[in-house]
């Protein structure tokens, strides 16, 4: 064939047949759907912290792509792990298997989160952890394919126990939830106690879901501690709360720390029972004109104020649909790749980035529960106290023990 006898314009026209021709490899969704599930804690003693707030927390991400991402329809499902593993486990082999559910997202109680992670790497499924705390996580059972979004045991501990510490507050007392979380969190918090100089005069160790919490109070009341940290979470942490104030632990000279504790919790005792608390959490509503209009439309779904996790879940699932976006697929490996390499920018986090081993690192803060005197609306709950640097709240990946080399290139 020669150009004379197939003119230019002829063959850019075959050319551009023949590129047309060609299997699309962008542009791609599998089952023409990208399904998000949100696992969590719906009935339990976790439900007000995550719960329904986080799967309308994922469905306002979806809405502002307009319930398409690539083309194709965005599908939100939900489901209750009741806090045990080996449902959590089930749920997310069904999802798998059967619904074809492409990633999950929450996964409150860590040791649901460990197992189903676990379950993930093997179908090599996307996790994208913002209810559990553990830094196992991203620790030594880390995953190629694992996330952890809205805060963990480090950053929590690093930034209520090293500020307080530092201020003085420099013996501690510890009231833990006796299982992964609870176990993770006062282990942190120890650490950071006593890197700052600071001592551990005593712990006690008290069930999931506990209802009077009378002994561990006189127990840490007897301790002569500076501060009565709660190493436990959701319904847990506001008994504890709520028996140290029928204790007069605060009116007797003790600070509270919670080292899990988000406004839900707060709003829910309220500020008589909540004033003087410190905790620490990566997000308040009131901290900017973005941050309140979120909490607005938020509020207007859900009838509460969001908290760090629920924002955190939004944040996860916003990134998520911006790295398929990104990668023009939803296949596993491409859409690991872009959110290990993309920044995170949005109302949750400013200048995040998510490190080797999974972990998204961004700045935590330090609040104080306002006394009822000092409120200004409804939900005007917190005082900032200070800010810790994402650095220095979630540490190194070296740090954490997970081992990246194994993760695929």
């Amino acid at each position: 064939m020669t150009f004379e006898k197939f003119p230019l314009k002829s063959l850019a026209l075959a050319l551009c047949a023949g590129v047309a021709a060609l299997p699309a490899k962008a542009q791609s969704v599998s089952d023409d759907v990208v399904k998000i599930g949100v696992l969590n804690d719906m009935s339990g003693v976790y439900a007000d912290i995550t719960g329904k707030g986080s799967v309308v927390a994922v469905e306002m991400a979806a809405e502002e792509f307009g319930g398409k991402v690539l083309g194709k329809p965005i599908e939100v499902v939900s489901a209750d792990h009741q806090n045990k593993p080996d449902v959590g486990s089930s749920i997310a082999r069904q999802w798998y298997d059967v619904e074809k559910v492409d990633t999950i997202m929450d996964l409150t109680t860590s040791s649901v989160a460990l197992a189903v992670q676990g379950l993930s790497r093997e179908k090599k499924k996307i996790t994208i952890t913002t209810g559990g705390g553990s830094t196992e996580v991203v620790g030594k059972q880390c995953s190629p394919y694992g996330f952890q979004w809205a805060y963990n045991t480090r950053a929590l501990s690093q930034g209520t126990a090293g500020q307080l510490v530092k201020d003085g507050a420099d013996t501690w007392f510890f009231v833990t939830a006796d299982y992964t979380f609870g176990d993770s969190l006062q282990g942190q918090a120890t650490r950071v106690v006593e890197a700052n100089g600071g001592k551990v005069l005593g712990a006690v160790r008290h069930p999931l879901a506990t209802q009077d919490f009378s002994s561990f109070m006189l127990q840490a009341q007897a301790s002569g501690a500076k501060v009565v940290a709660f190493a436990n979470a959701g319904l847990d942490t506001a008994n504890a709360v709520k028996s140290a104030g029928e204790f007069g632990l605060v009116q007797g000279g003790q600070k509270l720390a919670g080292l899990l504790f988000t406004l839900t919790e707060v709003a829910g005792l309220g500020a008589e029972v909540s004033q003087g608390l410190y905790l620490t959490e990566g997000w308040y509503w009131d901290q900017s004109d973005e941050n309140r209009a979120f909490a607005e439309k938020f509020m207007a779904k859900h009838g509460k104020m969001p908290n760090s996790l629920q924002v955190g879940t939004y944040s996860a699932a916003r990134q998520y649909l911006k790295a398929i976006e990104a990668a023009g697929t939803d296949e596993t490996e491409a859409v690991a790749r872009k959110l290990h390499e993309m920044p995170v920018e949005d109302v949750f986090a400013k200048n995040g980035r998510v490190e080797a081993n999974g972990r998204m690192v961004y700045d935590m803060f330090l609040f104080r529960v306002k006394a009822p005197s000092e409120m200004k609306g409804e939900w005007d709950f917190y005082t900032e106290a200070a800010k810790v640097p994402g650095a220095e709240a979630y540490g190194t990946v070296e740090e954490s023990g997970c081992d990246v080399s194994s993760f695929p290139k």
